[in-house]
């Protein structure tokens, strides 16, 4: 591992200083800036749609989104009785985007001691101490730790309550399934879910549906034509308790995401729609979360941190 030298006047890309693993043929990019994957890639194949040490995330890619993923509407929520107004990160829609850790610039920290399980392994671990702020007044400590093994990306993620009153909190990753040099029209999508999660024209939530016609996944099916910006619920597991989003290419490969038992919340999204041009339809975000949109207001699927309380979810990705 190279780890990034974080003195304040230490010159960066502006993704953010580079820490890179290596484990066999793969190849792992974090930057410090919003503890997010820039690259991943197996064999020199992408796994995930990179982008470029000198851009920042173009649509979200590779982002830790805490204390909440998605949306919440006019960025204004309750808690004990108390409302709250967050910055609107998403004018175009009046919302409050994917938290407040993706544009901070988090710590290296060592990832402590390692058991004769994973002591073939690379990893990394980071931390960020959220400050309160007037829309988020709580004291949290999240922290990241990515991990090669000998089956793919293993990625651990926890928060912890060090104030003195529960925190509203939920999170959420944001990686792009790569094509590998092929059109997006030319792969097929899988995701293990039941039920896709219906928005209004702000994309905030309005109730569920069972997941039927094109919106039916759980089988391999087509990316041509297919445009999707979607939440889902009721998730399918595996034997091992993993539920999966995979993209299927023509090169044979497939690129997967898959999340534990510790989430059971997916966003899908073609990037048909995204603001940067460049990067629509280069992949899918197969995003494991928490909850789903407006959390902070329905109380669905929330995690109420207490003090002193810690939250820890489990995630990872492979090329299949």
């Amino acid at each position: 591992m190279s780890s990034p030298l974080t003195s304040s006047t230490t010159p960066a890309p502006l993704s953010g200083h580079q820490i890179n693993l290596r484990l066999d043929d793969q190849e792992l990019t974090v930057t410090d800036v919003g503890a997010k994957v820039r690259r991943y890639a197996v064999g020199g194949r992408d796994v995930f749609t990179p982008f470029g040490e000198e851009e920042t995330a173009p649509a979200g890619h590779g982002a830790v989104l805490a204390p909440w993923p998605n949306r919440i509407t006019d960025g204004r929520y309750t808690v004990d009785g108390v409302e709250h107004q967050l910055d609107i990160s998403e004018p175009a829609l009046g919302t409050a985007l994917h938290g407040l850790a993706m544009w901070q610039r988090w710590s290296v920290v060592d990832p402590g001691p390692t058991d004769a399980a994973h002591a073939a392994d690379q990893a990394v671990s980071l931390e960020l101490r959220l400050a309160p702020s007037g829309g988020y007044p709580f004291d949290l400590l999240l922290g990241i730790t990515y991990r090669l093994t000998a089956a793919g990306l293993h990625v651990q993620a926890t928060a912890t309550n060090l104030g003195t009153r529960s925190a509203p909190y939920g999170i959420g990753f944001h990686p792009w399934l790569s094509p590998g040099d092929a059109s997006l029209d030319d792969c097929t999508v899988r995701l293990d879910a039941a039920t896709r999660v219906t928005v209004d024209e702000r994309l905030l939530p309005t109730g569920t549906t069972p997941a039927t016609g094109s919106y039916d996944l759980r089988e391999p099916r087509s990316l041509r034509g297919l445009d999707l910006d979607d939440a889902y619920v009721d998730v399918v597991r595996d034997e091992q308790g993993l539920s999966w989003i995979q993209v299927a290419a023509p090169d044979g490969r497939t690129a997967a995401v898959w999340m534990d038992e510790s989430m059971d919340t997916w966003q899908i999204c073609t990037g048909d729609h995204i603001g940067a041009v460049d990067y629509r339809r280069t992949g899918v975000a197969a995003e494991p979360m928490s909850c789903i949109a407006d959390a902070f207001r329905t109380g669905e699927r929330l995690v109420m941190l207490a003090p002193g309380q810690r939250h820890e979810v489990t995630w990872g990705a492979t090329l299949l």
